[in-house]
């Protein structure tokens, strides 16, 4: 049984890579979009931007690597919801394939396109300035933290994927989520905001996940920030993993 889950969800997977690969669309905005950010806070913001510290690129780093995350994980819903509305998922279910091994390729999906973005982005960043003295196991540790935070999202987006009625209801949650790092320590310390917006930004879990990461690679103690951090994705990756697969049963009943 353990074999046919693991070689089903290996179909799934390189079925649901191959479409990714095909799609200009895809590359453009996982990858390109958050590439744009970093260019254009670090040569057009970063001069008006007084976040105290030498190197901007390293301060904003994090943020950006979010932000694609974020971008990414919409089009799992996109793509959940193209497949429900082709009937595609009735078609793998009359098949003698494990059920579960068809949403699942989705989200080994999303965790290998967003990490291969991730990759390209630390990539651009080391090109323009990025610097880190973190260790293997700080790189690992934010690694960890990245993978969490995009399961956390992907299973987000697999609820409006198979309950939208529309394909922009499908991907349009992600909205939010991109914005949310713009209203945190992102790009600026939360301390130069006013109160309200303040108390929103020090209190949401793109800053706890910033300030970890932040801290991560530039060696500093965590703090408390890493398990508050690792509070929220966990936390957001369970709800919306149960409410993920209710709506999944229903849609397969």
């Amino acid at each position: 049984m353990t074999t046919h889950v693991l070689s089903d969800t290996g179909v799934m997977l390189d079925r649901s890579i191959k479409h990714v690969t095909r799609s200009l669309d895809t590359i453009i905005t996982v990858t390109i979009m958050p590439i744009a950010f970093l260019l254009l806070f670090r040569y057009v913001f970063g001069g008006a931007i007084q976040a105290d510290t030498d190197n901007y690129v390293n301060y904003l780093m994090p943020g950006i690597l979010l932000i694609a995350i974020a971008s990414g994980i919409s089009y799992t819903g996109f793509r959940l919801f193209t497949d429900m509305k082709s009937g595609i998922f009735e078609r793998f279910h009359s098949m003698p394939i494990v059920r579960s091994s068809v949403l699942w390729g989705h989200v080994l999906t999303s965790l290998v396109s967003n990490g291969i973005s991730v990759v390209v982005i630390i990539g651009v960043g080391l090109v323009i300035g990025f610097r880190s003295s973190a260790g293997l196991l700080a790189w690992l540790a934010v690694a960890g933290m990245l993978t969490l935070f995009t399961l956390a999202l992907t299973w987000l987006a697999v609820i409006p994927g198979l309950t939208a009625s529309t394909p922009d209801g499908a991907s349009a949650f992600s909205y939010p989520l991109i914005f949310l790092p713009f209203i945190s320590s992102a790009f600026v310390p939360t301390e130069t905001m006013p109160g309200p917006v303040r108390a929103f930004a020090e209190n949401q879990p793109v800053t706890a996940i910033v300030n970890a990461i932040r801290a991560l690679f530039e060696q500093q103690p965590v703090g408390n920030d890493i398990w508050i951090a690792l509070a929220w994705c966990a936390g957001i990756l369970v709800i919306a993993y149960a409410f993920a697969m209710a709506a999944y049963r229903r849609k397969i009943a």
